[in-house]
């Protein structure tokens, strides 16, 4: 099994698609998986392997799918009743389990996710410092020596993909233009505050919406008093970091959205409910739960966990 997931994870790295590797460190009997049992789980949610059954399942592809978004492992603790006292143990996720006698595990899930793209548009001593940094720092770096139209137009870009500008000619506006259509997280451009704020308004005029261009920064870079042309690299290169590890995504706005999780109210477990196989009306609502023991439980007295009479 072992060998067939690392397989698995060893093509999807090639391919460059992000996947979380879940594995259990330590368990307390009884429980279905032992130490060094494997788990992998696609962006999708989709899971290949095994680290336990309907308590922890859903609990491992929760926190997996949370670090391929924050890009950061995690130890997932599932405690029977008496075995862990919660929160007493920093650095581990506690999570009760109690759908089967009590058994305890305790799960390592680290995201692999793909090299960040940056795009640098342009040419000169800036992007050639940039692109040697970048490289150092981890990047795949794809260098555009012009802004021609095939080449931008045929990028898929993604929130953590970012494009650096340089060209310091009459094109910094049309590679701006098809740059911002895409979903690139960052995306900035090396001039001087006043060329910047005159292409700024152009890009404007020509109609760009004012969500694309709040995506965009000009002049690029920190503010670190930075001038020579390996100085001003590095405090792009800050920024970009700055941005892919800072939760700097818009506060949501409009109707509050549809939760995507509820609570199983027998065992305290979180229940996806788009993938919810045991649910129950009563009291003019939907109850999910996470095994069929639980729902059982709860149909034989549904009023003790929703406050009605039964």
């Amino acid at each position: 099994m072992a060998d067939r997931l690392l397989a698995i994870a060893a093509e999807l790295q090639r391919r460059g698609e992000p996947f979380a590797l879940a594995t259990v460190v330590r368990c307390e009997a009884p429980t279905s998986a032992k130490p060094g049992a494997k788990a992998l789980v696609r962006v999708d949610g989709v899971v290949e392997g095994w680290v336990g059954g309907a308590c922890a399942e859903p609990v491992v592809v929760r926190e997996a799918l949370n670090a391929l978004r924050d890009g950061r492992p995690r130890l997932v603790g599932l405690y029977g009743e008496g075995r862990h006292e919660p929160g007493r143990t920093e650095g581990i996720l506690d999570y009760a389990m109690t759908c089967h006698s009590g058994g305890t595990l305790e799960i390592y899930v680290e995201p692999y996710l793909p090299a960040p793209v940056l795009v640098l548009v342009g040419h000169g001593p800036v992007v050639d410092a940039l692109a040697t940094l970048a490289g150092a720092a981890g990047y795949s770096v794809l260098p555009l020596p012009d802004a021609a139209g095939s080449a931008l137009d045929g990028l898929a870009l993604g929130r953590r993909g970012s494009v650096v500008i340089a060209t310091h000619a009459d094109a910094d506006e049309d590679a701006l233009d098809r740059v911002l259509r895409t979903e690139a997280g960052y995306v900035s451009l090396v001039a001087s505050r006043r060329r910047a704020a005159a292409i700024v308004e152009r890009l404007r005029r020509r109609g760009v919406p004012s969500d694309r261009l709040g995506r965009f920064k000009a002049p690029a870079g920190l503010d670190l008093g930075a001038v020579t042309p390996a100085e001003i690299a590095v405090s792009i290169l800050a920024e970009i970091v700055q941005h892919h590890r800072s939760d700097k995504g818009a506060e949501p706005s409009g109707p509050a959205p549809t939760p995507t999780a509820a609570l199983d109210p027998v065992c305290g477990m979180t229940v996806e409910i788009a993938t919810a196989r045991y649910r129950c009306e009563a009291g003019g609502r939907t109850t999910y739960f996470c095994c069929g023991q639980c729902q059982e439980t709860f149909e034989q007295d549904p009023g003790r966990y929703i406050g009605e009479p039964a």
